[in-house]
């Protein structure tokens, strides 16, 4: 049987009739973004003669596997995506082996990050899977062997992963890795008030800027996320409030550096944090993400006063690399270890008892024996609670590549001496005692424990109560670990609720309002209406459905049954003075 497409498409626009509506109409499509698309060069298992042609295949009744790896960035872009094709009418599944294509969320971070993602996407072409590629390393990288052939969406454009879902399930490879720009000027990444499915219903992931200031040498990340571009306050206000709304009681801040956060718009990250703070409601917790130290260091007066906000976790995530000031200038980190220590000493001393967390890069190219130990005495020094230790590994394309590197078991020996430098201290044993108030959120890993949080954002695990999940519980603490402590409920205590709203199911799409849902649930029968709020909201929930990309993009008869059903509702809301 002939291959659907006889000629090579050029454009993704080739296969739109005329009488369609182009995606430079649609509302999700971006200005000086050119998706290549081609028709596979190979195809492993060759389809059997009576198959029908892959363009009769209807978008939006398959099931999508999604994984993510690296970053809580990542894992807010794999949220977008999901949302978006759950709300075309895609099954986002749980098990790999059912799905017909495999959506792969990559990090380009380290090493094996990659290779993690590399042996998915051959795990997935021997099992027949369509594949579709997403992340950091394609879009660093795109021109890699084991990509070719692949549709690849890039970090930008997560805002059009329906589009490129659809076409590789007809037989297409589809990429959109281009830049968005508006007047010349680099946008951040995709909107924030698009759909998607919170891994965890109870925690919302904002990005509030993509790309960073910085020229790490060792930084990969940097060729994927590119420059600082940070999303204005009110988007990022109005993106937590509809969080809120939806039953979350715990917002994450994310981006490759927090600290920078604005510096492109002509704000700041305390400007922004003190605007959050102002809606988010009593129990529910702010976490800042990582700041790198210098652009911390002009504002700490006032990231004190932000981190001793009973709202705001007492918790800062701030990399150190080495304490070596030559690796540091080789890593072109821009600062020094007496500016490190400058930001901890005065956020220890103005916020007690916050958690300072830092990472760690183990055998860098150069770092001598004496600046290793310099390392390993920052670690005695601060005993840090929460310790992210990285053997160095030389990612392509990166200045420090090209470096002299140092013997593999030289990196290893030191990454395993300050593991072990590390494990030697418990930080929690002395709390062992405390009364404390603990926001539980997730279920542990061997689901014997519910997880909380105290103010410091250190974990606490509490007995598995279902009326615990999504509260404010006090715990008196009996047991400290490495990385945890446990507490028992303190039985005359009241457990308290932060959610403003009932949040969302697992596997519930944000962004659909309730008014919404009744009208699809009951149709035109607005009499039996309970609410006459509906009847107000009718047109802005309508309005806010027809943005949804299941309406933007071509679904063949689910699109115009619908449409119709949305006009019959529409005219209806029309003529009852709605």
């Amino acid at each position: 049987m002939p291959a659907p497409c006889d000629s090579l498409l050029e454009d993704i626009e080739d296969i739109v009739s005329a009488q369609d509506v182009k995606p430079h109409d649609r509302q999700f499509a971006r200005k000086n973004v050119v998706p290549k698309v081609r028709k596979r060069s190979s195809q492993k298992n060759v389809q059997a003669d009576d198959d029908p042609p892959s363009d009769s295949i209807i978008p939006g009744a398959q099931k999508i596997w999604i994984r993510t790896w690296g970053c809580s960035h990542n894992n807010s872009d794999g949220e977008y995506m999901a949302g978006q094709l759950a709300s075309y009418g895609y099954r986002i599944t749980e098990n790999a082996a059912e799905a017909d294509l495999w959506l792969l969320n990559s990090c380009t971070v380290k090493s094996p990050a990659e290779d993690h993602f590399r042996n998915s996407i051959k795990k997935a072409q021997e099992d027949d899977k369509k594949v579709v590629l997403a992340g950091c390393v394609p879009q660093a990288q795109p021109r890699q062997d084991y990509l070719k052939g692949l549709s690849i969406i890039g970090v930008q454009q997560i805002d059009r992963v329906v589009e490129v879902v659809e076409e590789t399930i007809k037989g297409h490879s589809v990429r959109l890795l281009g830049q968005k720009k508006d007047n010349g000027k680099r946008l951040g990444g995709a909107r924030l008030d698009l759909p998607k499915i919170r891994k965890n219903p109870l925690i919302e992931i904002i990005s509030i800027n993509t790309g960073c200031l910085n020229a790490c040498t060792y930084c990969k990340t940097k060729h994927a996320r590119g420059d600082l571009a940070s999303y204005p306050i009110e988007e990022l206000v109005d993106r937590a409030k509809q969080s809120f709304q939806e039953g979350v009681c715990e917002i994450w801040l994310t981006s490759e550096d927090t600290g920078a956060y604005g510096r492109d718009i002509g704000t700041d990250l305390p400007t922004l944090l003190w605007k959050l703070v102002e809606v988010i409601p009593e129990g529910a917790m702010l976490r800042l993400g990582m700041t790198n130290p210098p652009y911390i260091l002009e504002h700490l007066e006032e990231m004190a006063k932000i981190l001793n906000h009973p709202r705001v976790y007492a918790f800062l995530h701030i990399p150190v690399q080495s304490a070596s000031d030559s690796i540091l200038m080789d890593m072109k980190r821009e600062y020094c270890v007496a500016d490190f220590k400058r930001v901890v000493d005065f956020l220890k001393e103005k916020v007690p008892g916050i958690t300072i967390a830092t990472d760690i890069i183990c055998g860098f190219p150069g770092e001598t024996d004496e600046d290793f130990q310099d390392t390993m005495k920052l670690v005695e020094e601060y005993r840090f609670p929460s310790l992210f230790i990285n053997q160095f590994y030389p990612r392509p394309g990166t200045p420090a590549a090209k470096m002299h590197q140092a013997p593999a078991l030289v990196k290893k020996q030191r990454t395993k001496d300050l593991s072990q430098l590390f494990h030697s201290y418990n930080p929690y044993d002395h709390k062992v005692g405390e009364r404390q108030r603990v926001l539980v959120t997730e279920e542990s890993f061997d689901s014997q424990f519910y997880v909380a949080h105290n103010q410091f954002y250190e974990q606490v695990l509490v007995p598995k109560d279902p009326e615990f999940m999504g509260k404010m519980v006090e715990v008196d603490i009996y047991e400290a670990g490495k990385h945890f402590m446990k507490g028992r409920a303190v039985s005359d205590a009241n457990v308290f609720t932060p959610s403003i709203t009932r949040p969302l199911a697992k596997g519930e799409v944000s962004g659909i309002t309730e008014e919404f849902k009744y009208v699809l649930e009951n149709g035109l029968n607005l009499k039996a209406c309970p609410s006459p709020g509906i009847r107000e909201k009718a047109s802005l929930s309508s309005r806010m459905v027809m943005q949804l990309p299941w309406l933007q993009e071509g679904g063949g008869l689910k699109m115009l049954s619908v449409s119709l059903a949305l006009l019959a509702i529409l005219v209806t809301f029309y003529y009852r003075g709605v």
